[in-house]
């Protein structure tokens, strides 16, 4: 009830994940007549049975979102990879499904000193389908074939941790505040995202963008991010991964720097804002 009367107050609705609370506000939205938008950012574009990971799993919230999102007036998604799935799911031909990936503000997130020997990834994993998700499982196997390479790992609770019973060379870290991870990303030299599903990942562009050479599984949303910057091998393959990042510490600074010429010339935060702005605008003519 909170959704259907924040919607009679407002003049726009700006949903941030398609939701059951998303769709029911996309309903009243249309039925008072003012525009709905609606952002697609992984989870609500996905249905992995074996990871049990996506909203389309459920049966009713798959024919709820069926229903309302062909009624938004604009749907958009971070990723290519994301709009095709969502097409799939929802079984129409996606008129309103635009892409717009997320923007990075390269002021911030940028280099800083000499890099060190230190592989990082960055995975917010409290549950055991998450850990799997994020592909933590690979990584711990991938570690396990790398005895003398330091790994660190952002993120992820004690108690998944201690389940995964990682090797001595792999540290975890709490999660922190996501401006905190800036001297992370500046320290290390390689940035590895083995997920086994993404939409545009945050935490990879903002690595890239402080000169870290990815190492990421060959899936949509890292793809995109890394493109012919980074390394990209098979999602669930430990010794590829093994190898994908042996061969990034034997890349320089400059294939540093390159990655992070990619994310500033292709995800600036000022063109996202201005692409919304103008989309927005356009809804209310």
């Amino acid at each position: 009830m909170r959704v259907i009367l924040s919607v009679f107050a407002g003049d726009l609705v700006f949903c941030w994940f398609a939701s059951v609370y998303s769709a029911i506000a996309i309903i009243a939205a249309k039925f008072i007549g003012i525009p709905s938008v609606v952002i697609i950012g992984g989870v609500d574009a996905a249905k992995e049975p074996e990871l049990n990971y996506g909203i389309w799993l459920s049966s009713w919230k798959s024919k709820l979102l069926s229903y309302a999102l062909p009624l938004a007036d604009c749907i958009l998604a971070v990723d290519a990879g994301l709009k095709d799935d969502l097409v799939r799911l929802a079984q129409y031909n996606g008129k309103n499904i635009s892409v717009l990936p997320t923007g990075y503000d390269a002021m911030f997130w940028k280099p800083l000193g000499e890099k060190e020997q230190i592989v990082l990834t960055v995975a917010t994993a409290t549950t055991e389908a998450a850990v799997r998700v994020k592909g933590l499982d690979t990584l711990i196997e991938t570690v396990r074939l790398l005895p003398e390479r330091s790994f660190l790992v952002i993120g992820t609770s004690p108690r998944m941790v201690q389940k995964l019973n990682p090797p001595e060379n792999i540290k975890f870290k709490d999660a922190i505040p996501r401006r905190e991870l800036l001297p992370y990303y500046q320290r290390a030299k390689i940035y590895c995202q083995p997920s086994r599903r993404e939409g545009l990942p945050n935490t990879l562009c903002e690595a890239m963008a402080c000169a870290a050479i990815p190492v990421v599984t060959d899936i949509s949303g890292n793809r995109s991010a890394a493109g012919p910057d980074g390394i990209l091998v098979p999602r669930s393959d430990p010794k590829a991964l093994a190898a994908g990042i042996e061969r990034a510490f034997t890349l320089t600074d400059a294939d540093g720097a390159r990655a992070r010429a990619r994310i500033v010339a292709l995800f600036p935060k000022q063109n996202r804002e201005r692409e919304l702005l103008r989309i927005i605008d356009g809804l209310g003519q």
